[in-house]
C-alpha cells in the first residue's frame, strides 16, 4: 500500500515535471515564433519599398531612354547646362 502510494507519487511528480518542461519549451518557442513573424513583416515592409523604388527608377530610366526633352530637362536641372544664346542665373537662397 505504501509502495503503491509512493509509486503514484513518483509518477505524478513525473508528469508534472514534464508538463512543466513543455510548458516552458512552448511559451520559448511562442516567443520566438512572435519575434520571427515581426522580422517577417519588417522585411516585407522593406521589400515593398524597395520594390516601389526599383519601379521608379526603371520608369525614369526608361523616359531617359526614349524622351528627348525629358533628357535635356535633366541635365539642365541636375548638370546645370545651358544652350548657346542662354545665361543661367543662381541664387542663394
Amino acid at each position: 500500500m505504501i509502495l503503491r502510494r509512493l509509486l503514484i507519487l513518483v509518477y505524478l511528480l513525473l508528469f508534472v515535471s514534464v508538463a512543466a518542461g513543455s510548458a516552458t519549451f512552448f511559451w520559448q518557442t511562442r516567443a520566438e515564433y512572435l519575434r520571427l513573424k515581426e522580422i517577417e513583416a519588417q522585411s516585407r515592409e522593406r521589400l515593398d519599398v524597395a520594390q516601389k523604388r526599383l519601379a521608379e527608377q526603371e520608369r525614369t530610366l526608361e523616359r531617359l531612354r526614349t524622351d528627348p526633352a525629358y533628357v535635356e530637362m535633366v541635365i539642365r536641372r541636375r548638370l546645370g547646362y545651358a544652350r548657346e544664346d542662354e545665361q543661367i542665373f543662381r541664387f542663394e537662397p
